[in-house]
Parts: C-alpha cells; structure tokens; sequence
C-alpha cells in the first residue's frame, strides 16, 4: 500500500509518499480500508517535532473508512463495517490497523468523507462545549478562529445550547462563513476585545475557546467576567510561553486550562456518547459539517502548508 511517511524532523518536505506493508490487524485491532484522513495541527506538531514522535512514522490520526479484517479478540466490528476514528495512529495510508477501542460505527446516511472531517474537531468541540465549559442560555463565548474546521462545529454547538458567540476571523469572506454558522458577533483578532465589552455592557465573556494561542491568548484573558474561563485548546499561532499566574488573579479570579481530546474520549462509553450526540447531529441536519478541500495522499505537503498558512477554513482531507 502507499502511505506517507515522515523519517526525519522538519517542514512539509520531510513528509514522503512511500511503499508500505499492508497492515494485519493484531490483538484488539481492526485493519481499515481509509476513504478519507483528517488533517490537523496535531499532524504538524509531530512532524516538526513540537509533540514528540518516534521516527519514522506514518502521520495522521483521524479518518473514516470500511473494515477489511478483525484481530483476535474484537468483538462488535466485522468485515464491511463503516467505521471512524479520531485517534489512529498512521491514518495517512491507504489502509491503517486501528485499535477496536477507539473505533465508532458511522450511521447508513453519513458519508465516510464527512464522518473522517467530523471526528477530531467534532469531538473536540463537543468536549468544549458540553464538558470543560458546559455552555447553557445565556452564555456569552468567544470562539476564536470560528471559520476554521473546529471554529464552525464550536460555534454551532453552541448557538444549540442557547449561548451567544463572538467569532474572530481574518477576513471578511472567513467572517460570512462564522456568520452562516450562527455567529452572532463576527469580528477581527484586533476588535474582539472592544465587541466583547459593547456585547456584555462591560462585563466581560464568560468562556473563551481559543485555539489560536500564542497570538490571542493575552487579549483574550483580558475580555474575561470575574471567574470567567479561559479554554486554550490549541496552538495555531504558536505555543502560549510561561505566564505570572497573578494575572489570574488580577483579571478576576480566572480560570484556564489546556484540555485535549484524548482525556476526553478515553473512556468507551464517553467516546460513544460524544460520537452518538456528533452524528445524530449531523444526521438531522442539524450540524453542517464544512469541507474545505480534498487532496490526494501524495499531496500531504501542500495540504500542511495550506493549513499552517491559516488561509483554509472548514475542514481538509487526504483522499487515498
């Protein structure tokens, strides 16, 4: 089979497109034929060496695609199966050997596409949204990014449970898009703090959900009510450095937190509640879920540039 593969640290260069043995699912693995691979900053983490990997490897955590084969010991899976993940490893290929338990079931009426595009920022908004910070009427949110692949399912999720969302974007044909989404407030990364003020009277969000980082996090802290929460979830613009935890203190008792998915979902029957709510979503017509291109494998590298330059929005996909 074709599969990329990363032998050394570095830019989207060291990503190659290779011959690979075709997996054979062992113990508690199923062997899955990919019809689609998520990209994500998570991908690029790895690949440039921010979140540590052994080498090589095979990049890539998130996908969709049908069952060829069950290791010993799995149970509830079989051969034709639809399937999805958001956490298996290698999942750039054309086939990848996932384990059972982080596997869910797509329903008849989704497309494999769309289930690949939803698992990651999918769960990951819904993690956010119902679990770190429940999101009930009333609440006000700041969504940073809200025209990236999580920004739009977020933002969703959240005018579902009744909140109020200021958006952020880049650019006004970004800021339609948050618009169409449900976005009541759509704004720039330099106004956010100013729109926030004029929409809560001067109080102050009661949650912002930034995976931008580096870039937005000393201004969001700023936008915050007394005891509000500062959910940093990602890194798009780099790394938040150290920070005097006084400044909690100062801006109102604050609160911030670092979650990730996998804390998230670790638990099967959490995993399958969250991809339950997900789908069903989605199913209804309830959640849109946005892709925002395809690529072939072998194009993996401009798919990382495309992503990194912060000029996509929903989300992208590699086509085996």
């Amino acid at each position: 089979m074709r599969a990329i593969v990363v032998n050394e640290l570095g830019g989207p260069e060291v990503m190659v497109a290779a011959d690979r043995p075709d997996p054979h699912p062992g113990p508690g693995q199923v062997a899955v034929e990919v019809a689609a691979a998520g990209v994500n900053f998570i991908d690029i983490y790895r690949r440039s060496g921010v979140y540590r990997v052994p080498l090589p490897h095979v990049p890539g955590s998130e996908g969709a695609g049908v069952v060829t084969a069950v290791g010993a010991g799995v149970t509830g899976f079989a051969a034709g199966d639809r399937v999805a993940w958001a956490d298996g490893p290698g999942s750039y290929a054309e086939r990848v050997a996932v384990p059972a338990q982080v596997l869910v079931p797509v329903p008849g009426g989704i497309d494999l596409k769309v289930a690949a595009a939803a698992m990651l920022q999918g769960l990951t908004a819904h993690y956010l949204c119902r679990s770190t910070f429940p999101v009930t009427a009333g609440t006000v949110a700041v969504v940073h990014a809200a025209a990236g692949g999580a920004g739009l399912l977020l933002t969703q999720m959240i005018k579902h449970a009744g909140g109020t969302v200021v958006g952020t974007t880049s650019a006004p044909w970004k800021a339609a898009l948050a618009t169409q989404a449900g976005a009541d407030h759509v704004t720039t990364y330099e106004e956010f703090p100013r729109v926030v003020a004029e929409v809560t009277g001067g109080r102050g969000a009661d949650v912002v959900f930034d995976g931008v980082g580096k870039a937005t996090f000393d201004a969001s802290l700023t936008t915050l009510r007394p005891r509000g929460m500062m959910v940093l979830f990602g890194g798009s613009s780099g790394q938040v450095p150290p920070f005097d935890l006084q400044r909690l203190n100062s801006g109102g008792s604050l609160y911030v937190t670092r979650p990730t998915l996998a804390h998230y979902i670790a638990d099967r029957a959490e995993l399958e509640w969250r991809a339950r709510e997900l789908f069903g979503w989605i199913a209804d017509g309830e959640l849109s879920v946005r892709i925002g291109a395809e690529y072939p494998l072998a194009d993996a590298p401009r798919a990382h540039q495309d992503l990194a330059s912060r000029t996509t929005t929903g989300k992208l996909l590699l086509v085996p």
